[in-house]
């Protein structure tokens, strides 16, 4: 037989699956619904191969679970707004709207001879304004429901993006994407209140038992629940108090200072009049912004002059200083410092030579603390009513007495903040506010949504195109009709990404977005697949958003992903010519065995370590150039086989070539076969032997096994069983009509499995082997049980401890197939009647117990 020809198998299928719309997914109450979700793309241009596994490994579900009887939802998008796209059309001389358009049109013709089975008739854009429009309508909902609300804060400003972060973006002190260090920025904002949601977000991770453990303690460290205390102290000379929240009270007795944040607003205060502290405070401001990088730099302060009093000594004075390692987004802006138990302290201490007083020892006696903070638990020392106790009780009794003599309370606080949402760009959903001078903040009037952007801004200079427009932000005032001016800010892209799995239950619906009957019925999403660098901004984010969609009553849920996969890198060798320029591997050659040279001159080429694709380091491989030298189901097999999919995938040329190498063989066995067979559809044998049994037990464990791989995601075992099975059914020649019957059993079953991994390849050899139905139509193949396993047991079937018959089984048969079988016992049946059961006790290979 001559090679496979994948290109017309793959052209011939992909648009006989489009003509019958074989993956369009409508409500059907007759089957359990499955919805799977891949991250959407942003229409950079071409596809990578980090999207050709993302979106490889979510095909195989929806395909395994429509063959399994599930009805599918599994749509596609564009997460289409974004800084690349205006900054794109700086460098190009073009629109951001033109060139986004350009890449989605490329993208999408890439993503689809990939073979994906998207029902692309709920397709979406998120810079569309038929989409863009219902999220205006849903934050002016928020806006009534107290969830939105503007302010004048400090933000994080990217000076290379000219735009605000949330904190999430700010990258060790750095912007997300422009890498630029962040300042500091006072600005009005808008923001969303998921605070108010701090708790719930934490409290309903425990019922996300499909997410990865690493996924959920990102998010529980970022919203960071802490248990503490608010401490009020007296500011002499002054009719204030300075309020601390601190998550350490019981060493309130080793306090020796207070230092307050530089936004704080005692810091901001003292600025107006001391130069020292303006100064001080401007430099604050333009070092990093995370905790990480806050805990590399050097501790600085600056003392105000001023100091307070000790809470419960009354003769001790605390100098309060201005600090850069105290964050205002944390607490109140404000803490006490216990150097002899915090390192920060202590660093801050030992520059500014102030006392340093243990009061927490392992073993309750005297200690010294010389460069290294002391911070387990351990007994109290030097802590007055408190000496001797345990740290644990000592929390206790001294908010007791916090409490007591009223200087503060107990308290619950958590890290996480509220989502500023405002960015000063072009090229995002624009905000549906008006600003009056005289009625203030106008929310648009829904009957004028969408706010559309203006299709003649101006790239060519710093800062928002929309701020600087000359006719756009000007309207009049929906409530006085007098002169205002349009919010000029537009949304974080987070805040499309927050919601577009639900516009997907029903999108083309133009009057809310989505019927909440859709939405009720689709979501949550089953199976959602995409980066673990995706843990805090986007999921939380999206978390909180279905919390107040449900409290707008657009939606029922409160979780939007039920179950959570996070797939790995792909990887691959790095290479450097002579100068030391990253080469690209195209341009390379193999001499021998990890030994390569340039192709354009000869020129020794040094080899790097394996790491994640970049442009940077032109380490990728182009996806379009391996699908048409070897075909997508040869790359979706690769992207399966070498690796578990929460894992890097390094990328290898001799891998590649083994799964095409692979696709030929079957190809080949079963093309070569195929007229010898016995014919389609030919009645099963009445009785095997022994050897024939060998053949049968082997495939139908193969199915067992296989599909117990799919539900658990461990596609490379499921690869290297299909690949076993293909060798032993291929190794024997059929000597009886039973054998052939068996060998057809096999192949048949071999395409089956393949087709969720090899969807082009699995529909022409079952079209080969004389099937009418299409494969895409036809259902996952069944497991005999009894022939799972070689030997029998006869296990006793009782009711409420009373023998009623008795059944033979394979041994350590799955204890759901045992209940089926022993409540079809027809003595069990007539026992039972209309009775319900309580329980069922199944002692493994021995009794089944009926408690009725």
């Amino acid at each position: 037989m001559s090679r496979y020809n994948f290109k017309l198998t793959e052209s011939k299928w992909q648009t006989i699956w489009k003509e019958k719309k074989s993956f369009s997914a409508f409500k059907n109450s007759n089957k359990p619904k499955y919805y799977i979700l891949e991250m959407f793309p942003y229409p950079s241009g071409r596809i990578h191969m980090g999207h050709v596994r993302n979106y490889t490994l979510g095909d195989v579900v929806a395909r395994y679970k429509k063959a399994r009887g599930f009805n599918v939802l599994h749509p596609m998008g564009w997460d289409a707004f974004g800084l690349p796209a205006e900054n794109a059309a700086i460098e190009n001389n073009t629109h951001p709207a033109k060139w986004t358009n350009e890449n989605i049109k490329t993208m999408r013709k890439q993503l689809k001879t990939m073979g994906l089975s998207y029902d692309w008739s709920r397709e979406i854009s998120t810079c569309d304004p038929k989409y863009y429009r219902h999220e205006q309508k849903m934050f002016l909902d928020f806006l009534n429901a107290g969830l939105a609300y503007r302010k004048e804060s400090w933000v994080n400003w990217d000076p290379v993006e000219k735009t605000v972060l949330a904190n999430e973006q700010v990258i060790n002190g750095k912007g997300w994407r422009s890498g630029s260090e962040v300042q500091k920025r006072k600005l009005s904002q808008w923001f969303l209140r998921i605070s108010a949601f701090s708790k719930d977000l934490l409290d309903d991770m425990k019922n996300l038992d499909r997410w990865p453990e690493k996924v959920k303690l990102m998010q529980t460290n970022w919203i960071g629940r802490s248990e503490g205390a608010y401490i009020n102290f007296k500011i002499f000379n002054n009719q204030k108090k300075l309020k601390v929240y601190t998550t350490r009270p019981d060493t309130i007795f080793g306090a020796t200072f207070c230092a307050l944040s530089p936004n704080h607003e005692l810091s901001q205060s003292l600025a107006k009049t001391n130069k020292s502290v303006e100064t001080f405070i401007l430099e604050c401001n333009r070092m990093g912004t995370s905790e990480i990088e806050i805990e590399k730099a050097d501790k600085r302060g600056i003392n105000t002059g001023l100091t307070c009093q000790h809470p419960f000594i009354s003769t001790k004075k605390l100098p309060i200083f201005i600090a850069n390692f105290v964050l205002m987004e944390y607490g109140t802006g404000a803490i006490f410092g216990c150097p002899a138990h915090d390192q920060r302290d202590l660093d801050f201490a030992l520059k500014y030579q102030l006392e340093i007083i243990p009061v927490v020892s392992l073993n309750g006696n005297h200690t010294t603390i010389n460069k290294t903070a002391f911070t387990d638990n351990g007994i109290m020392i030097n802590s007055m009513f408190l000496d001797g106790l345990d740290t644990f009780t000592a929390k206790k009794q001294i908010i007791k007495k916090i409490q007591e003599l009223k200087v503060g309370k107990g308290t619950t606080n958590y890290r996480l903040r509220d989502w500023g949402v405002s960015r000063q760009r072009y090229w995002g959903c624009p905000i549906p506010i008006i600003h009056c001078k005289k009625c203030g903040i106008i929310p648009v009037p829904e009957k004028d949504l969408p706010i559309t952007l203006p299709t003649d801004a101006e790239f060519n200079q710093s800062g928002n195109p929309l701020d600087s427009h000359p006719s756009w932000k000007y309207v009049p005032c929906p409530k006085c009709k007098k002169d205002a001016q349009r919010e000029t800010d537009t949304f974080d892209t987070f805040f499309e990404s927050s919601w577009y799995y639900a516009r997907f239950t029903d999108p083309q619906n133009s009057i809310s977005g989505f019927s909440k009957e859709a939405a009720n019925y689709w979501l949550p999403v089953d199976q959602y697949i995409g980066g673990v660098e995706h843990a805090v901004l986007h999921l939380l984010y999206s978390r909180f958003f279905m919390r107040a969609l449900q409290k707008c009553g657009y939606v029922s849920h409160k979780e939007p992903f039920s179950g959570l996969m996070t797939q790995g890198m792909i990887c691959h060798s790095t290479y450097k010519d002579t100068q030391g320029n990253w080469v690209p591997p195209s341009e390379i050659i193999e001499l021998e065995k990890s030994k390569y040279k340039l192709i354009k001159d000869g020129s020794t080429v040094t080899t790097g370590r394996s790491e994640k694709m970049s442009k940077s380091k032109k380490n990728v491989i182009d996806p379009e150039f391996i699908i048409s030298t070897y075909g997508a189901d040869t790359a979706r097999l690769f992207m399966l086989s070498d690796s578990p999919p929460d894992r890097d995938l390094d990328w290898t040329d001799s891998g590649i070539e083994g799964a095409w190498k692979y696709i030929n063989k079957l190809w080949r066995l079963i093309t070569e076969e195929s007229e010898s067979l016995i014919s389609a559809n030919t009645s099963k044998p009445m009785q095997f032997n022994k050897a024939e049994l060998f053949w049968r037990r082997l495939i139908h464990k193969t199915i067992f096994e296989v599909s117990n791989d799919l539900d658990k995601f461990h596609f490379n075992k499921a690869v290297a069983r299909i690949r076993t099975l293909t060798n032993e059914i291929g190794s024997f020649k059929p000597s009886n009509n039973n054998m052939k019957w068996i060998k057809r059993e096999g192949f048949e079953t071999i395409i089956k499995l393949i087709n969720p991994i090899m969807p082009h390849l699995a529909e022409e050899l079952w079209e080969k082997l004389g099937q009418k139905k299409a494969l895409v139509e036809t259902t996952w193949p069944n497991v005999n049980t009894l022939l799972l396993v070689d030997e029998k047991t006869t296990i006793a079937v009782q009711v409420n401890g009373k023998l009623r018959g008795t059944i033979d089984l394979p041994i350590d048969l799955e204890k759901s197939a045992v209940e089926v079988i022993a409540l079809n016992l027809d003595t069990v049946k007539s026992k039972i009647k209309n009775s319900n059961i309580k329980k069922i006790i199944i002692v493994p290979n021995k009794i089944v117990n009926v408690v009725i």
